[in-house]
């Protein structure tokens, strides 16, 4: 290995040149990533669930529904209909933008005149003699709803369109009185949200990381050459570890963020471990020859670690949450890239800028040397305290990530779409505000009859009757499909939005409904007319009032299969709940089971790994010690500041321990290193070796690795800046470990040490 890294430290000016390349590449690459972060095509597209929604958009294709909320005392007042009814008229002029409200529904189509006194009396009689328009969100107590159907093709048309209504909102806001807000409420809005956060959080946080790194890596190397050998480095493997999406067809998501800045991480720790080492020259050796020895001594470790790093993420391929999936490939490949800049591109740059080793620059921490002689003696002495204040907080980590049994209930999941959005930004205001009147959970009960079964008397009676047992559920807000047509239908002929009980009826209803449906292209939306074989109840709902993630759903499928074994007409028609709701539900369900796989595997790979590099089971139980206890403690932080498991936190565990575990590689590595040669080799001095040759580049790399982590706590998106508060306690957690913990362990456990401090 001198020979090859000699050869390689001899082609310098041609590994210079092709990385030049590779990074202009990269930049391209880097620049035509897309953005994917809606909260519906999170899930794996393979899941049965994904599937049977896209079956049903497939059959009942619609746009993207919002709501504008406009508050004020009295929303039926005439200043407040005249208001609602300018803003709407405004509204209604955007290009693929539809409108409906009270007034619509209320005047059928007729001009938009100005509203008189008389007319105000009048609508308000209508609006309260039924509960339809209360069910639709279209009336409160205190507010007048706009109802918007955006009917985009694109992200950027529905950007452009979502423009066109604030501009009017934020104009009408201004110069009309009349409300005393205005609220926007829909997954509009919200993916509008993620996708411009998603796009802005790395821009923000890389330069600040940026800043960090140099500051830091300028503090304790004390050399501009240094500093730029390692910048050049870092921008050469993030540029192409972020490029490297293109050809695989990776997008950014909500967690993508995490790629470049593991990558960043991760090989900054392995640029931190093989610089410390080429400091240590020895005067007698020429500069290149030690180069090639200090390279070729770090090998072993700085592979180990990285490839079982690598793999760890990989790892995560096991999730069913796409975007887990996929920034744990993504990371992995950028893993590898960093593995071949740190050996080729790093070593070059240090030749070539001609970086001083100890004897020219002394690095930071200069009594770090005498710290280790006072420190092994005490964890001697320490050895059991240490290691069961460890053992305490690791079972207190357990306990907060699974709970107690009849005591402690597990760590609460994320399971509203809302929640990956900043609670302070209005859109997380007003979308709260709406779900205390009406719920934020919207499931479809999709329904297939034999052909023509929709439009069956018996059927249609049966479905009235299910959609009463759900909406007499408090917890449900409102049900509507296509007897809710007739409903309406009824409440503007009569008065009365009440439909007959009388299973004769129904015959004339139906065929009413069918006449509605041929003539009114708007009533189509719960029933295809093509085979009229279809047709869906849209449940809405306090979803978060039914329990846990998949609550609703089961409560919506207990009353569809109820109602099928009680009435005949429904025994030859299936059912299946659908929808966005059910989609963000199974996000939730496959956070645990994503958390325990993705952190076995990887714990298995590297362990597996560790061994063939140590051949010593014992050595490797003991070194996992710091990285098990940080990830534990981890969860205890996020149980006692209210964090919740979501699609970024669930991957604290593989993160943590394919960063840690770097640090407790190359402390064994020296530790073995420091236990070879006569037998009269004291534990206490191959723990000396260890601490001298891999504890500073341990304390560097935490620091670097927490400033990096800690930078995702300026995000926007809360999922990333709690992942980065985390990250970066584990990170320290570890620190603490790796000089506590696990040489308490080494005391404790090694028979040779055993036999030493009897």
């Amino acid at each position: 290995m001198d020979r090859f890294f000699l050869r390689v430290l001899a082609a310098r000016h041609w590994i210079l040149a092709g990385a030049v390349i590779a990074t202009a590449v990269g930049v391209l690459g880097a620049l035509r990533v897309p953005n994917d972060p809606a909260i519906d095509s999170m899930i794996d597209a393979r899941n049965p669930d994904a599937l049977a929604t896209r079956n049903f958009e497939r059959i009942f294709p619609e746009g993207e529904h919002a709501l504008l909320m406009l508050e004020c005392s009295d929303p039926l007042s005439v200043a407040s209909l005249n208001a609602a009814q300018r803003l709407q008229q405004r509204l209604a002029a955007i290009p693929r933008v539809q409108t409906q409200s009270l007034l619509t529904i209320y005047r059928r189509g007729a001009s938009a005149s100005e509203i008189t006194d008389a007319e105000a009396g009048q609508v308000r009689r209508f609006a309260t003699g039924t509960t339809l328009l209360s069910r639709a969100g279209l009336l409160g107590e205190h507010y007048f709803g706009i109802a918007l159907e955006l009917r985009t093709a694109t992200a950027a048309e529905r950007d452009q369109a979502l423009s066109a209504i604030d501009a009017i909102v934020l104009a009408s806001a201004r110069s009309d009185g009349a409300f005393s807000a205005i609220r926007r409420v829909g997954s509009p809005w919200v993916d509008a949200w993620l996708e411009r956060e998603t796009a802005a959080s790395t821009a923000r946080f890389m330069p600040l990381f940026g800043l960090f790194l140099m500051a830091l890596i300028f503090t304790l190397y004390r050399s501009w050459r240094t500093l730029l050998a390692m910048i050049g480095t870092l921008a050469a493997v993030v540029a192409v570890s972020v490029g490297l999406a293109v050809p695989f067809g990776w997008a950014h998501t909500l967690v993508s963020t995490l790629v470049p800045l593991t990558v960043l991480v991760t090989t900054t720790a392995t640029l931190v471990y093989l610089h410390s080492r080429y400091l240590e020259r020895d005067p007698a050796v020429p500069l290149r020859e030690h180069h090639a020895r200090a390279l070729a001594n770090k090998l072993v470790p700085c592979t180990a670690s990285m490839f079982a790093t690598a793999v760890g993420f990989a790892a995560l391929a096991v999730s069913h949450i796409r975007p887990v999936r996929e920034m744990g490939l993504w990371t992995a490949a950028g893993l590898i890239v960093s593995w071949i800049g740190c050996f080729t591109l790093f070593p070059a740059l240090q030749s070539l800028l001609r970086t001083p080793t100890r004897s020219e620059r002394a690095p930071a921490a200069p009594w770090y040397a005498q710290f280790v002689e006072r420190w092994i003696p005490l964890t001697a002495r320490l050895r059991w305290w240490l290691l069961a204040a460890a053992i305490l907080v690791m079972i207190a980590g357990a306990a907060a990530l699974f709970g107690v049994p009849g005591r402690l209930a597990p760590l609460a999941l994320q399971t509203e779409a809302i929640g990956y959005v900043n609670p302070h930004s209005s859109i997380a205001i007003d979308t709260r505000e709406f779900e205390r009147h009406s719920g934020l959970g919207v499931m479809e009960l999709w329904l297939h009859t034999p052909a023509g079964g929709a439009l069956d008397p018996q059927f249609l009676h049966a479905l009235e009757s299910l959609s009463r047992i759900l909406e007499r559920d408090p917890r449900v807000s409102a049900v509507d499909g296509p007897t809710t047509i007739l409903r309406w239908a009824q409440y503007l002929q009569s008065g009365s939005d009440q439909l007959p009980d009388s299973p004769a009826a129904w015959s004339l209803l139906a065929s009413n409904l069918e006449q509605i449906l041929l003539t009114t292209p708007g009533a189509r939306s719960s029933v295809d007319i093509g085979g009229l074989s279809d047709v869906h109840l849209t449940v809405r709902g306090h979803e978060s009032a039914f329990g846990g993630a998949g609550a609703m759903h089961a409560f919506i499928d207990q009353q569809w299969n109820a109602a099928r074994s009680r009435e005949p007409a429904l025994k030859d028609v299936t059912g299946a709940v659908v929808g966005r709701s059910v989609l963000a539900e199974q996000i939730s369900l496959q956070l645990v089971p994503t958390l325990e796989q993705s952190f076995a595997l990887t714990a298995s790979v590297i362990f597996v790994a560790f061994l063939l590099v140590f051949r010593s089971p014992s050595a490797r139980l003991m070194a996992m010690i710091p990285s098990v206890f940080a990830i534990l403690a981890a969860f205890l932080v996020m149980r006692t500041t209210g964090m919740t498991l979501n699609v970024a936190t669930i991957l604290i565990g593989s993160t943590v321990l394919g960063s840690t575990e770097n640090d407790q590689v190359h402390f064994f590595y020296h530790y073995q290193e420091g236990s070879r040669g006569a037998a009269a080799v004291s534990t206490a001095a191959a723990l000396r070796h260890a601490f001298l040759v891999a504890g500073r580049p341990i304390l560097f790399a935490t620091l670097i690795n927490t400033a990096g982590f800690l930078a995702l706590a300026f995000s926007d998106l809360p999922p990333t800046r709690q992942f980065g508060i985390v990250s970066a306690s584990a990170f320290l957690l570890a620190l603490a470990a790796d000089f506590t913990a696990l040489p308490a362990a080494l005391w404790i456990l090694t028979p040779r040490a055993r036999r030493e401090y009897r």
